[in-house]
């Protein structure tokens, strides 16, 4: 495809020489230069000449190529010959101009028409472009106390979006108010970098924003309190979580991808899904309630509210297709950390700015297949099997042992042993079943406190 027009008309040939002129021109020394078409150009003339000028040149380039190219007309021809083909080149330049003429009067004529079918499409709009409007009052949509719109209006003023600036980036989470005068529960991840002294910056629902302390955390449980300077916050109640069921209908609400104030629903999916959140070294077991509520990277710390306006969750984690290595948003598979859990450890978090939680004091054995989860054969890195003096030492658990419940719940994989003790106060009895070799026996063990982090 070339730079030309083509629907422009052909350029008409040079007029060949009257008679005349070619009598009193002398012959051309030289032989005559034979007339080529363009496709009997060499390649590299073709590609110059179709590359290099543009549209506003190809008349006269074409005009001047064609001219060039004319072989000398013979002396010994008649003069009736060449007057003859001087005529015919005269007829179809009048041709080209009458073809050329017929196509622009085709033209007007087309605009001229459809000038005319607008102008009758005008006369047939009606004269005013006012839509029927609503009588009023018929249409008024109902918002009960209770339905979604009403619970959303009353949970949103007490949502707050966090972000947290430090060398290596911005982070970003969501926040819920716990006290009036300016304690804030979050997610431990939304908030690390601000024990290495980040700046942190609260955003409320009406857009004003506040820098904001760390009051304490715990990666154990993924939990954080931070602290505005404001009174008069108004607080959101944290919920039984025990009372929840599967298929009680849950609203998410936080700043997923830093949109602000957004609120998600679904229903509860499931309880007590044993969640491990975070890297190895700082990881958080959760006894997670699951929900299908779109959860997204944002929604982290975030409330999880239940039909009654009351909080049953803090939205902590999003599942992770098979073969990703991190959140891609979600997949409907989003994970909360129970309301209880959360308001002991922000008690603990207020009161000390830090947190405990409990062990039975034995290592596991993650290699182990079998029914239940084994307590390991050997130490580990110096560790040994069964904490001398700990709570299941005193119980009268060894090494090899294999639990098979905990408070008649039945675990099959080392994290769900772990986030279900994780879910009892320190201090608390449990009791577990236990099979040593071809024996089962229930035994009570008192739940030992260890301080976050250790």
């Amino acid at each position: 495809m070339t730079d030309e027009n083509p629907f422009a008309p052909p350029t008409p040939r040079a007029a060949a020489p009257s008679a005349n002129e070619s009598s009193s021109t002398p012959p051309a020394a030289s032989p005559p230069v034979p007339v080529g078409t363009p496709d009997e150009r060499t390649p590299d003339a073709a590609a110059g000449s179709t590359t290099e000028h543009t549209t506003a040149h190809t008349t006269e380039h074409t005009t001047e190529h064609t001219t060039a190219q004319l072989p000398a007309q013979p002396t010994d021809q008649p003069a009736a010959a060449q007057a003859s083909r001087s005529r015919r080149g005269r007829l179809g330049a009048r041709a080209v101009a009458a073809v050329v003429l017929v196509g622009l009067l085709a033209g007007a004529g087309g605009g001229f028409g459809a000038y005319a079918l607008l102008d009758a499409q005008q006369n047939a709009r009606p004269a005013s472009a006012d839509l029927p409007q609503p009588a009023a009052g018929a249409t008024q949509v109902q918002r009960p106390e209770g339905s979604v719109a009403a619970i959303a209006a009353a949970a949103l003023p007490s949502v707050v979006s966090i972000e947290v600036r430090a060398q290596q980036g911005v982070a970003t989470g969501s926040g819920m108010i716990l006290r009036e005068n300016g304690y804030i529960l979050t997610n431990n991840h939304v908030v690390a970098e601000a024990a290495a002294g980040a700046d942190v910056t609260v955003t409320f629902a009406d857009g004003h924003e506040q820098p904001a302390e760390l009051v304490g955390a715990t990666p154990d449980y993924d939990l954080a309190v931070i602290r505005v300077d404001e009174s008069g916050l108004v607080p959101l109640v944290l919920g039984d979580s025990d009372d929840v069921v599967v298929g009680d209908s849950v609203l998410a609400v936080g700043s997923p991808l830093g949109l602000e104030a957004t609120v998600t629903t679904g229903i509860v999916s499931a309880l007590h899904r044993p969640v491990k959140a975070g890297e190895a070294a700082e990881a958080a077991f959760i006894d997670a309630i699951q929900t299908d509520a779109a959860i997204n990277p944002g929604n982290s710390g975030g409330p999880l509210v239940n039909s009654a306006g009351e909080v049953i969750g803090i939205n902590s984690a999003i599942a992770q297709g098979p073969g990703t290595t991190a959140a891609t948003g979600n997949i409907g598979l989003g994970f909360a950390i129970p309301s209880n859990q959360a308001r002991h450890t922000a008690e603990q978090l207020i009161e000390t700015g830090s947190a405990t939680f409990p062990i039975i004091g034995v290592l596991l054995d993650p290699a182990y297949q079998g029914e239940g989860v084994r307590v390991s054969l050997e130490p580990q890195q110096g560790t040994p099997a069964v904490t001398p003096d700990g709570p299941a030492d005193q119980a009268g658990i060894e090494p090899g042992d294999v639990i098979l419940s905990i408070d008649g719940r039945p675990v099959s994989v080392a994290d769900e042993l772990i986030v279900a003790i994780r879910a009892k106060a320190p201090g608390a009895p449990v009791t577990l079943l236990v099979r040593s070799g071809s024996d089962e026996r229930e035994v009570r063990v008192v739940l030992e406190e260890r301080a976050s982090g250790q």
